[in-house]
């Protein structure tokens, strides 16, 4: 069973991921870009009630 340390290294690295794919398709596809949105904040909300700072990492930003 994975650790709380491992489940957060997992959620930053898909928050991480799901950013660069936000950013490289929200002129051309908004429709998916607006699905994406969903899971980003799922992740947001996520990773800050575990405590993680996403000052540095949060590219999108709302």
């Amino acid at each position: 069973m994975p650790g709380g340390a491992d489940i957060i290294k997992d959620y930053v690295s898909e928050f991480s991921r799901l950013q660069n794919w936000m950013v490289a398709i929200k002129d051309c596809s908004p429709d998916t870009y607006d699905s994406m949105h969903d899971r980003y904040l799922e992740l947001k909300v996520t990773l800050t009630s575990l405590g993680v700072n996403l000052t540095e990492i949060d590219k999108i930003k709302n």
